[in-house]
Parts: structure tokens; C-alpha cells; sequence
């Protein structure tokens, strides 16, 4: 099976599907979701050499920050599905099984905890936070819910690319 257009369709689903969780936790759990125009806002700066700051909601406005954080969002999730089928082989895509995704979707976690979070102004694991238990469990939520979106992606790739 082409890795990267099963990497594509997989992460673009996966990220579909967490999306979609995002959705849904404001009236499951009154928990708005994520703001990716900070994820661009990060971005953004990161790319003018600036990777840590005290408050990335107290930093300059970037241009375009909304259409970059969601194009960020969605390229993470292709690169992390990119990740798990280099891990498990494309084979995987014949007949996907749901812990490996799970597993792998449980793990990916480790990025917002140990790098986003960290770098915005959040501390390690949303210690800074508000809230640090509540975000931290939405934060494992939202990555096994896209865990289950790598399970569909790939039950979405054998649709698609049947036999390949």
C-alpha cells in the first residue's frame, strides 16, 4: 500500500474524528474546544524563532494565526499517523485493529503535555492551567478519541484503497 497516501487519509480522518470530540465536549462536558488559533499564534512566532512564551494568549496576534493553527492541527495529524504506520507497517491497513491505535492515539498525548503546553505558557502537562485535572483529563480524552480516529482511518484507507 503508498504509505503516504494512506498516511494522509488516515491522519486527515483521525483528525476529522478528534474534531468532531471537539465538538461535542462543550455540551457533554461544558468544555469548549481547543482553540487552534493559539496553535497558529505559536506557530506563527515559532517560525520567527520564538518557541517559549509566558502566555501565548498574552503574545502578538500573528496574521492568519486561525488558518495556521488548523492547518498545523491537521499536518500533526497526518505526521502522527505518518509515525504509527512506519511503526506498524502499512499492512496494518488490510485489516486495522483498534488497540494499536488506541495505544498509539494514548501516547501521542506526550507532544501537548511535554512540548505545546509547555512552550504557550501552560507548564508540563497544564500544571500552570486553571484547572491542570480537568485539562489533563480532556487532554487524555481528546487523544484516545483520536486514537479510535486512527482506527477509523484506517478502516477508511482499506475502503479506499482496497487490494492496493
Amino acid at each position: 500500500m503508498n504509505y503516504l497516501l494512506c498516511s494522509l487519509i488516515v491522519g486527515v480522518v483521525a483528525t476529522m474524528v478528534m474534531d468532531l470530540w471537539g465538538v461535542l465536549r462543550k455540551p457533554l462536558f461544558g468544555m469548549p474546544a481547543a482553540d487552534y488559533r493559539l496553535v497558529g499564534r505559536w506557530l506563527a512566532h515559532l517560525a520567527r524563532g520564538r518557541f517559549q512564551h509566558e502566555s501565548i494568549a498574552r503574545s502578538p496576534a500573528a496574521s492568519r494565526e486561525v488558518a495556521l493553527g488548523w492547518a498545523g492541527h491537521y499536518l500533526l495529524g497526518i505526521v502522527f499517523a505518518a509515525a504509527f504506520l512506519l511503526i506498524l507497517g502499512t499492512d496494518w491497513i488490510r485489516a486495522p485493529t483498534p488497540l494499536p491505535a488506541l495505544i498509539f492515539g494514548l501516547v501521542t498525548v506526550l507532544v501537548p503535555f511535554l512540548v505545546m503546553q509547555p512552550s504557550m505558557g501552560m507548564g508540563v502537562a497544564a500544571s500552570r492551567t486553571p484547572r491542570p485535572s480537568a485539562a489533563r483529563i480532556q487532554s487524555l480524552l481528546t487523544h484516545a478519541v483520536f486514537g479510535a480516529g486512527l482506527y477509523v482511518g484506517g478502516w477508511a484507507a482499506h475502503l479506499y484503497l482496497p487490494g492496493d
